[in-house]
């Protein structure tokens, strides 16, 4: 006789961290659970959802957002954990008595931009299957920098404004800002929509990081806002060396890539000076993505990647080699689908709502539509100075506006002096592995 399973999911997303745009939550679930990947993709916002039908489990999530799962047993079948940590998961097995079968590495994320189904069946083990919704096509646009610029910032614009319609008009506006080209164009795209809503700027703030009073990223940014007239704007954050904790970036993200932990640790130490300085503020808007729109990376540091792979692989920066891939990361995704929670997670720990317009799907169309081999034509330099020259010709063209651009930083080479890189970020690259895998040990 057939074994007969009996399933059951716990779903330990919070609802009102869903930021879903133009329908209802109960809409976007229906969407998720009947496989179409056509409707999935006209969900709008920020999401990570699962629904399902009898055995049959569907999970989806936008760029912007982890969204993580964990197969336990039961002595009656299957139990499935869907949450956006890895702790949470841990803490819901331990209080359900499960915690021995708990391994960080057996979690599993759900890759951004799929539908993810499993049948929760008994044994074996279910193998996901992973169905693209967004698959926007490469080199579409013609060579022609002042077109380019012109779609990448009115996609830019528009979903700054469908975003800005769905908050209430007095909330305040933080932006997490360095002066650099994201950063800049958010600030620029935030300030001109309010205008063109009737709505004041002064609920918005540009927060600025300088760790013990130093950092090229005030200068920056100070030059920034007079050179735009945006001067009221502005606001130095200013936090000691001992505020940027690599070690409390690796609990916090749960991840352990460098970069990944460096930009976490700087974001973290101005969020929560943030947090301390205006305990009720909310809503954050960021440039996380824009750097991987545009293919602005140092491919010199990446001894896997030549320049031909970077413009020839679709979305390589923000998905990684694809799911199918053997580098692919089953427990962390890939690309920026594994790194968003370098901002998501400390943005959730203190309290605040984010949001990048760069991780939106009309941007990454324009971004993916860019003929990056042609114009690059196998330069880096050629690669690297399309960034600035599209968004900068972009607010030209838009909106009228001169946009300084600046050379590219990190944001963790920004915040303070080259002895506080060195010196907080002296590690080796296992050590951050070895803390994660630590905090399970035991």
């Amino acid at each position: 006789m057939e074994a007969h399973y009996v399933c059951r999911i716990l779903d330990l997303i919070e609802p009102e961290s869903l930021q879903i745009l133009g329908m209802s939550e109960d809409e976007a679930r229906r969407r998720v659970g009947s496989g179409d990947v056509q409707a999935v993709r006209e969900i709008r916002g920020s999401f990570a959802l699962t629904s399902r039908d009898g055995e049959v489990v569907r999970l989806a999530r936008s760029l912007d957002r982890p969204l993580r799962y964990f197969l336990a047993k039961e002595k009656s079948g299957p139990m499935l954990i869907v949450a956006d940590r890895i702790d949470v998961i841990k803490a819901k097995l331990d209080e359900l008595g499960y915690g021995d079968q708990f391994h960080p590495s057996y979690t599993r994320m759900v890759p951004a931009h799929h539908v993810t189904t499993l049948r929760l069946v008994g044994c074996p083990d279910p193998a996901p299957v992973h169905r693209r919704f967004f698959d926007p096509p490469m080199a579409t646009l013609p060579a022609d920098l002042d077109v380019i610029g012109e779609r990448y910032v009115d996609a830019l614009l528009k979903e700054t404004r469908i975003w800005l319609e769905a908050q209430r008009q007095d909330e305040p506006l933080g932006v997490l800002f360095s002066g650099g080209i994201d950063s800049g164009a958010v600030l620029l795209a935030l300030h001109h929509q309010l205008l063109e809503l009737g709505r004041t700027p002064t609920v918005l703030k540009a927060f600025t990081l300088s760790v013990d009073g130093a950092g090229r990223d005030a200068r920056q940014a100070r030059d920034f806002l007079r050179r735009t007239d945006l001067e009221m704007l502005g606001e130095v954050i200013e936090v000691e060396e001992q505020a940027v904790d690599p070690w409390r970036a690796v609990e916090v993200i749960e991840d352990y890539k460098p970069l990944d932990v460096e930009c976490a640790a700087v974001g973290l130490a101005l969020l929560e000076a943030i947090r301390e300085r205006y305990p009720e503020w909310k809503l954050l808007v960021d440039g996380d993505g824009g750097d991987e729109n545009l293919k602005d990376y140092p491919i010199e540091e990446n001894a896997e990647l030549t320049i031909r792979s970077v413009v020839s692989n679709p979305m390589l920066y923000q998905e990684g080699w694809g799911v199918d891939a053997v580098k692919h990361s089953p427990t962390y995704s890939g690309g920026l689908s594994r790194g968003t929670v370098r901002t998501y997670a400390p943005a959730r720990k203190l309290g605040f709502v984010g949001f990048s317009p760069f991780t939106r799907p009309s941007l990454l169309q324009v971004a993916e539509a860019i003929p990056f081999a042609e114009l690059s034509d196998g330069s880096h330099e050629r690669l690297y100075a399309l960034k600035g020259e599209i968004v900068r010709r972009g607010f030209a063209r838009v909106t009228g506006l001169e946009m300084p651009i600046f050379p590219k930083r990190r944001f963790q080479h920004g915040a303070g002096d080259e002895d506080l890189f060195a010196e907080r970020f002296a590690q080796p690259k296992h050590a951050y592995r070895s803390h994660f895998l630590n905090l399970y040990a035991g």
